[in-house]
């Protein structure tokens, strides 16, 4: 029940539900008619083409988003070479579904008006299924089918409309980002060093002599054993990854990378600062990017499994969907770093694996990240 209640109030996706606030999209497309009654005619007009325009809300609701559109075309009526205008105003709403990284189908459904020029008004239902594949982070191409059924006045029966709608959206209206945690380094490790050894100098011997003769007492010979200061030198570990330079042979591992017995990265954990239901990088997360981009050039026999993890926050299809657009993100930023596509491999977790509590917002923080895994 906690995740039925959860999804009606947040449903994330890779284009527009939660990066931007709206979208806009100029249509093109093609009307087909069919009375009920077997009359090829909606209120008496032919086939036609048709243009408009759509706009979509993404931050009223989680679920369910407000679309409202525009249709017009240029008719001729059936029968007669008169020509005019039809157009069609329509509001409802769009459920965008689960699908793969680039891709987002969704459904929608809604009521409208039709206005057209010889009077033949009238309100209609529309229902239809599309998809948007991602160009970029807020452009995408879209292309829908419609049906229509619509009570005329003029036809017996209804009318049923078909239409095929083709168009280019562009997302725009950024959401704002929580600011970033930051946590404070730890202090390095203090090295107290020894106080160096140094022995007192030995007494020196007193020689008598024999006791018939006068008594002569030798000089006194000082004989002082100096022995060498021993500096007491601590082990180093310079990148602090808890392998020692002597035996680490990758001294200059990043902070909070795992390594093995080896001192070598094998796995890591990039906290990027994601907002809930978000997969937008910020400058700081892209700075994380790039360090590990360095990692994968001077270690060329690297391969990486890029996993992305998200909060409880949302359903967990719509969670599952978003961890894997999370990972295929930092895998195309590591691309477009000269790191060859072959070499990574992106996996989703959703919010299985969570690191800290999701009760809190701290935890949440946490939890919406990249974990890296390497192998050689």
């Amino acid at each position: 029940m906690k995740k039925v209640i959860l999804s009606t109030l947040l449903a994330a996706t890779l284009f527009g539900a939660s990066d931007y606030k709206y979208e806009v999209t100029p249509v093109v497309g093609y009307l087909w008619n069919k009375g009920s009654d077997g009359y090829v005619s909606t209120a008496g007009v032919d086939n036609h083409a048709v243009f408009g325009a759509q706009m979509q809300f993404n931050d009223l609701t989680s679920l369910i988003k407000p679309e409202l559109s525009l249709l017009y075309a240029n008719t001729t009526a059936v029968g007669r070479n008169d020509k005019g205008g039809t157009t069609t105003a329509m509001a409802g709403g769009v459920i965008e579904l689960p699908g793969m990284a680039q891709m987002t189908p969704y459904v929608k459904a809604g009521l409208g008006y039709e206005m057209q020029a010889n009077g033949d008004d009238g309100l209609l239902l529309d229902a239809g299924l599309g998809a948007k594949y991602a160009l970029t982070e807020n452009i995408a191409l879209k292309a829908e089918w419609l049906y229509f059924i619509k009570d005329n006045q003029d036809l017996p029966g209804r009318v049923q409309n078909s239409t095929l709608l083709a168009g280019l959206s562009y997302a725009f209206g950024e959401t704002a980002k929580p600011a970033p945690v930051v946590v404070a380094p730890k202090p390095a490790p203090v090295v107290v060093k020894p106080a160096p050894v140094v022995e007192a100098p030995k007494a020196a011997p007193v020689v008598e002599a024999p006791k018939a003769a006068p008594v002569v007492v030798a000089p006194a010979v000082a004989v002082v054993a100096t022995s060498a200061v021993a500096a007491v030198v601590a082990p180093l570990d310079s990148d602090k990854d808890g392998v020692l330079d002597s035996q680490d042979k990758c001294p200059k591992s990043p902070a909070g990378y795992k390594v093995d017995a080896e001192g070598c990265p094998i796995s890591a954990s990039l906290h990027l600062n994601f907002a809930t239901g978000s997969n937008a990088i910020d400058a700081e997360g892209r700075v994380k990017i790039n360090d590990f981009a360095d990692i994968m050039k001077n270690n060329p026999h690297y391969k990486a499994t890029i996993i992305g993890h998200t909060d409880s926050v949302g359903s967990t299809a719509s969670n599952q969907k978003l961890s894997v657009k999370r990972a295929a993100k930092v895998k195309d930023m590591l691309v477009r770093q000269g790191i060859a596509a072959k070499r990574l491999t992106v996996k989703g977790e959703g919010e299985r694996n969570p690191v800290a509590n999701n009760a809190t917002i701290e935890g949440r923080v946490e939890n919406r990240r990249i974990q890296i895994n390497l192998t050689h």
